[in-house]
């Protein structure tokens, strides 16, 4: 039986690795010629991420999924111990990006590498933990999780309604940051100019 908070964790994971990997296109592809849109979309992607994954997604994650699996599936704890380690990292590590990206924008390219290596180790780790998520977490959830269980996480997840995914109503809060992204950023990773 599939259960809402797996098919919105699914619907999260997969609107992220997009701007994931569009943060990879954009960094790969450089400011060209117009350097201020080219630092106001990475910095959008990078407040985007540390709004809703980091405070929303993960924290759910946390305190309501982990812990019944971990209960109910010791062979998994490690797993689970590893994920939230990423968890209590990650905030830290998506700030720190962003304190890179203001680096390299008001300092200039000797900031430039340092920038672009933690950038690609942090999409690298992301992808892996999300990957290790779906892989070995959600399919002993299914498992191993009661119908009670099911109700708490599936009514804590309903709320998360992120509008990158394309399935909810955009929050008038976030509309501008969504706008930016997507008109400013470059084709194909948004309809801004190519």
């Amino acid at each position: 039986m599939s259960h809402e908070s797996i098919r919105i964790i699914h619907d999260e994971h997969a609107a992220l690795a997009a701007m994931l990997q569009s943060l990879r296109m954009m960094i790969k592809r450089g400011p060209d010629t117009d350097a201020t849109s080219f630092f106001d979309v990475l910095r959008a992607m990078l407040f985007y991420i540390d709004e809703f994954p980091e405070r929303l997604h993960h924290t759910k994650e946390t305190e309501l999924l982990f812990p019944p699996v971990a209960a109910r599936a010791p062979h998994i704890k490690d797993a689970i111990a590893h994920l939230d380690k990423d968890h209590a990292r990650g905030e830290a590590a998506v700030r720190e990006l962003q304190h890179q990206l203001l680096a390299w924008e008001l300092l200039g390219d000797s900031r430039r590498a340092v920038f672009e290596q933690a950038a690609n180790r942090y999409l690298d780790f992301y992808l892996e933990h999300m990957r290790m998520e779906e892989a070995i977490i959600i399919p002993e959830a299914e498992k191993v999780l009661t119908e009670d269980d099911w109700k708490v996480i599936d009514a804590a997840f309903a709320t998360n309604c992120d509008p990158l995914t394309g399935k909810y109503p955009r929050d008038p809060l976030y509309d501008r940051l969504f706008t930016r992204i997507v008109m400013r950023a470059p084709s194909p990773i948004g309809l801004g100019e190519a």
